[in-house]
């Protein structure tokens, strides 16, 4: 097997019957930053959760490093670290001590953990504070003890769930470099993110996944350019337009005409977008149409996102944030 991970018609379905992964399957290739980009709830952590072997997949097949993870769980973990969205740092121990217990429980030496504590508490800056408790540190830092803790048995393979969550632009910028030395070292690194620009900015292919289903799978570069050129995004005070935007669709120029969430209708234009805009004032004048809105922007991978959801990043997670306040309350009026 030439890929460092393989995931085969992976279903995930929790008890309540919530079917948070839907028969995905992808490959990562050695050595590339493999992101999955989505909204919180899209079934990021639970697709990471279950590739790692925290939960037991409902179907499919998962192989790491050629390893057939469910018939070799453990030979699997020994190819791989993981870092979680909360960081899993015990505050009450001192950085290194943290470090050396998660060597012990690869059955590490001591020597060869103490050599490899040494090396990577330099590299992410924590060596001077090795002898301080944890719970003395700022977020930041203990971001970076986790993921220090995680390459303590120096693995092919990192799993990263959301690594910047939370943190200040600052910090978050020193683990994206961490991140590109890590590659440069041949490493493979499997992320989670709702951050577009980490997306963009660090992987080599990008996995959108909306719904526990993957909707679209390249660069990020070519997953933009489906888009096309400029994006102009429009609203109207009338509710019927169909007339106008079919005259629009015969503009050589226009690619693509969509109809989004909430009334907002996207145009897709070859290249000249702010040379567009006129033309289509003009044309509305011409139907009796009112253009309430009008915005232009180059293609983003939230734009990727809403191609193939219908909705950005931030309304869906608004959505589910919503949905799980419902829950909450039915839940509570229940009691």
């Amino acid at each position: 097997m030439n890929e460092a991970i393989v995931v085969e018609n992976l279903k995930k379905v929790y008890s309540n019957g919530v079917e948070a992964v839907r028969d995905i399957s992808f490959s990562v290739h050695y050595g590339e930053i493999f992101g999955f980009l989505g909204p919180n709830g899209a079934g990021k952590s639970t697709t990471i959760k279950t590739v790692i072997g925290l939960l037991k997949p409902t179907e499919g097949k998962i192989f790491l490093d050629g390893i057939d993870t469910l018939k070799d769980p453990y030979k699997a973990r020994l190819v791989k670290g993981y870092a979680s969205q909360e960081t899993a740092v015990d505050d009450r121990l001192t950085a290194y001590e943290n470090i050396y217990l998660q060597g012990k429980y690869f059955h590490m030496e001591s020597s060869e953990i103490e050599k490899n504590a040494e090396k990577l508490l330099k590299m992410f800056g924590l060596w001077e504070r090795r002898n301080a408790l944890v719970e003395t540190f700022s977020g930041g830092m203990m971001k970076r003890l986790d993921i220090a803790a995680a390459l303590i048995h120096q693995p092919k393979i990192l799993f990263l769930d959301e690594p910047t969550l939370g943190l200040d632009i600052q910090t978050r910028s020193a683990i994206w470099d961490y991140i590109r030395k890590f590659k440069e070292n041949g490493m493979t690194i499997f992320l989670t993110t709702h951050y577009l620009e980490e997306a963009d900015a660090l992987c080599d292919r990008v996995a959108i996944i909306d719904k526990g289903k993957i909707m679209a799978l390249d660069r990020p570069g070519a997953l933009k350019s489906q888009i096309g050129g400029d994006l102009i995004t429009m609203t109207f005070k009338e509710d019927d337009v169909s007339k106008y935007l079919e005259k629009i669709k015969e503009i050589p120029e226009i690619k693509e005409v969509a109809r989004m969430e909430n009334g907002v209708y996207s145009i897709v234009v070859e290249k000249n977008g702010d040379e567009m805009i006129p033309r289509l004032f003009k044309m509305a004048d011409e139907f009796g149409v009112h253009i309430t809105s009008v915005r232009l922007k180059r293609p983003t991978l939230d734009d990727v996102y809403m191609k193939y959801t219908g909705r950005t990043i931030r309304e869906a997670e608004s959505t589910r944030d919503e949905g799980r306040k419902m829950r909450m309350m039915k839940r509570r009026m229940k009691r």
